[in-house]
């Protein structure tokens, strides 16, 4: 892999696995990909991607191969399922895994695949969205071994704006956590700062640019407080999938004791929001809870 560039497996095509591979293949890798979905499939092939019947075939094509899919079980049905990437006798390989996935599962998958097949697992989830993946402005923390890091490190460079290194696998995760903690109680933040600034009678609008040199300003709210002033609940992430990050969070804060009152509030607030038939809108849809028209 030294004197070329290495083979690109990506399993798990939706929103995020598109973006990713549309940067990928205009970077110049070759990438081999598979999903559940066959017409995510055929949607990747559109922009180069060479479609792939399983998780073990694109193992078996690939030198590194990600992963981005949507919670635990899913990842493990995918590396240790039937047709998984275990199957490939992928030794010598690193896995990538980009899914927002439980600690101490990723930790003992990692141990599990390398003892069955001697392949590397690197924990690498993300935070941006797929906007950002496609640009290649993500920010991706790691875990993993130093040989395994140094392996993928110029495809990372590909796809992220930052590309941190945190640890030993499972350190990735944690990091993801605090970093939920940050943005997804943002969320319901800059919800009620939105339903603040439109009852409030002032040009609602210029609140970004207002506010931008001072604490309040931040890449989320420039992202985020546009999209819901204009009720753009099209998911760039869906509300489900913050939920299950929050749930997710609310354990491993409790196996660590570390208290998380602001994020746990959060997620009352976003069980809330699926229980009402919008899990499937994007995390900015939690402004329905407040708004006065909530279609």
């Amino acid at each position: 892999m030294a004197d070329a560039k290495p083979r690109i497996g990506f399993i798990g095509l939706g929103l995020m696995g598109q973006a990713f591979t549309r940067r990928l293949v205009a970077r110049g890798y070759a990438v081999t990909g598979h999903d559940i979905d066959a017409d995510k499939i055929k949607l990747a092939e559109g922009h180069g991607v060479t479609g792939a019947g399983s998780a073990a075939e694109v193992a078996a094509a690939s030198d590194i191969v990600q992963v981005c899919v949507i919670d635990t079980p899913a990842v493990e049905s995918v590396v240790f399922g039937a047709g998984g990437v275990a199957e490939a006798d992928p030794v010598g390989k690193v896995l990538v895994d980009h899914s927002t996935t439980v600690v101490q599962a990723t930790r003992d998958m990692a141990a599990r695949l390398e003892a069955d097949s001697g392949m590397a697992w690197i924990d690498a989830p993300v935070s941006g969205g797929p906007p950002a993946a496609e640009e290649g402005n993500l920010a991706i923390m790691a875990g993993g071994t130093d040989i395994a890091i140094e392996v993928v490190m110029p495809v990372m460079e590909q796809l992220a704006g930052t590309f941190t290194h945190m640890g030993p696998v499972g350190a990735g995760q944690v990091t993801k956590m605090i970093n939920q903690v940050l943005v997804l109680t943002n969320y319901a933040v800059i919800a009620e700062a939105a339903k603040l600034a439109e009852a409030g009678g002032i040009d609602a609008e210029k609140i970004p640019a207002a506010l931008a040199t001072g604490h309040a300003g931040s890449n989320l709210l420039n992202a985020l407080y546009p999209r819901i002033l204009a009720r753009d609940f099209e998911p760039l992430g869906r509300a489900r999938q913050i939920l299950k990050d929050l749930d997710m969070l609310h354990d491993l804060a409790k196996q660590l004791e570390a208290p998380t009152p602001m994020a746990d509030q959060a997620r009352t607030l976003f069980r809330l929001l699926c229980s009402r038939g919008h899990q499937d809108l994007d995390g900015a849809a939690i402004f329905k809870l407040y708004d006065k028209d909530p279609v």
